[in-house]
């Protein structure tokens, strides 16, 4: 079937209503969703039932480069500071040393067991050496599962910052593979340029975005979204046209903007959860859309010894080479080891290959989504398993409900306090936003005169303003007597 401007509405939204389903499904049975969503996208395809033409990988990889857009930027805002701090270095190392030592042990194998030449090789290891974040996690939450210490934060850090990494690796060997005559230190500069502009210009552009989004007066909340959608797009093609790596500045700012006091942040992480999802599963159908099946059969046994290696080889020793010198038992790193499924990114980075026209890119992207469609099946269906035989689950009684779990969940409060704001506070005529509030508190309403108003980040306090505030304990109330008097902790506290 030709997709026509008629018909495209109808039929990717009945592609879209059946991913959900199939996604809720796939809960039960600890299959991760983006599968079904591959899966799907195939029978829509023009092998499958649907009988959809669509072999357009330019537009495939506009798609997934707008998608992981979103899905990074999500992953950043949901990124705690303050868990991933104690295990910053232990992720870093594992989403840089860990990529670098997993594409060249895997390209080393490539290259010895088929006719590729060595670039060829690593450009292949490059494509699949970063993991993906959203199959981990959507396994583990479909398990209810919780993991021992700070397990959970490293497998999060490294799944959300790797793919700056991977990509690239994926640009510098390609470079590599059309220019055969350079060498290999000649792109040296290009990998160090990309890393460090990235860094630089994504801490840059997420201090930037920070005093827009709190300066910036708009008439409609939902229009704080639709900005930092723009401030997004624009951290990520700016740092790319001055030479950065885009998708590590998104990142970054992300992180950033995640751990700071914005206006309407609620608000802006919501829609961001939301479209992260919506561009999984986009981005999924349209990968499926693009394979075809009978081309993946050829390669299916090269495809099965390439995998395994990864699996079983590659990824192991590259965690273990590259966590020796922090202090961790053998069991969380045999685990980490083992969450290292590949994803729809590998099979986004096998579309630049296509689009460079050399010789082996049908092959080398058949290949590569293979690798990733095995990973998801035998790895993401045994997290669970692997994570109660290594004993690094927590037990059910005493699991964990992370910060964000409990704002997902809504759970109340102790207790809720009011809070007089006299002529002469320091409060008074400023917004709540520009207060540093502490995050485990939450202004809940403000009486002003007879009225009740719901505070919003440019909220600004009045004098004789009375803050109903709701938090869980006597320390949380005197940071927020001290945020709002700039006093000490004996000003009058009304229950």
């Amino acid at each position: 079937m030709n997709l026509t401007i008629e018909n495209i509405l109808l039929v990717g939204s009945i592609l879209l209503f059946i991913s959900i389903i199939a996604g809720k499904t796939s809960y039960k049975f600890g299959v991760p969703t983006l599968i079904l969503f591959l899966a799907i996208g195939m029978l829509a395809g023009s092998e499958g039932i649907g009988g959809i033409r669509f072999n357009d990988p330019k537009i495939a990889q506009l798609i997934g480069i707008v998608s992981l857009n979103f899905i990074l930027f999500s992953g950043g805002l949901d990124t705690n500071w303050n868990s991933i701090k104690p295990i910053l270095k232990e992720g870093l190392v594992l989403a840089t040393l860990g990529v670098l030592l997993t594409a060249l042990s895997l390209g080393t194998f490539v290259w010895y067991i088929t006719d590729f030449t060595i670039y060829e090789s690593m450009l292949l290891g490059s494509i699949v050496s970063s993991t993906d974040a959203a199959a981990v996690f959507s396994i583990l939450r479909s398990k209810s599962l919780s993991l021992k210490t700070n397990l959970r934060p490293t497998l999060e850090l490294e799944s959300g910052s790797n793919d700056p990494m991977a990509y690239v690796l994926t640009i510098v060997f390609l470079t590599l593979v059309i220019n055969q005559d350079q060498s290999i230190y000649s792109v040296i500069p290009l990998f160090f340029q990309q890393m460090i502009i990235g860094g630089i210009a994504g801490f840059a552009f997420g201090i930037l975005s920070k005093f827009i989004i709190n300066k910036i007066k708009l008439d409609f909340e939902g229009l704080y979204s639709v900005l930092v959608i723009a401030l997004m797009f624009i951290t990520f093609s700016a740092t790319d046209f001055i030479g950065g790596n885009g998708f590590l500045a998104i990142y970054i700012c992300a992180v950033y903007l995640g751990n700071q006091n914005l206006i309407h942040k609620n608000t802006i992480l919501k829609m961001f959860d939301g479209l992260a999802w919506l561009m999984q599963i986009v981005l999924f159908l349209t990968l499926g859309l693009l394979v075809f099946p009978s081309q993946i059969v050829p390669y299916i046994g090269i495809g099965v010894l390439i995998s395994l290696f990864l699996i079983l080889v590659a990824r192991p020793v590259s965690v273990l080479l590259s966590l020796m010198f922090f202090k961790m038992r053998l069991k969380r790193r045999f685990y980490i080891s083992w969450v290292g499924l590949r994803g729809a990114v590998p099979i986004v980075f096998a579309t630049y290959p296509l689009l460079a026209g050399i010789e082996k890119a049908n092959m080398i992207f058949n290949i590569v989504f293979f690798i990733s469609v095995t990973s998801i099946l035998i790895q993401g269906t045994t997290l669970s398993i692997f994570a109660k035989w290594l004993k690094v689950a927590l037990p059910q009684k005493v699991k964990k409900i992370t910060e964000i779990d409990q704002l997902l969940l809504d759970l109340p409060k102790s207790s809720l306090q009011e809070f007089d704001i006299l002529p002469d506070s320091f409060s008074v005529n400023k917004r709540i936003v520009d207060l540093n509030f502490p995050k485990s508190a939450f202004i809940v309403m403000i009486k002003r005169d007879k009225e009740y108003i719901r505070p919003g980040g440019t909220t600004i306090i009045k004098a004789n303003d009375i803050l109903m505030v709701l938090a869980d304990s006597k320390e949380d109330y005197a940071k927020v007597n001290e945020c709002l008097y700039k006093l000490d902790n004996t000003k009058k506290i009304i229950d």
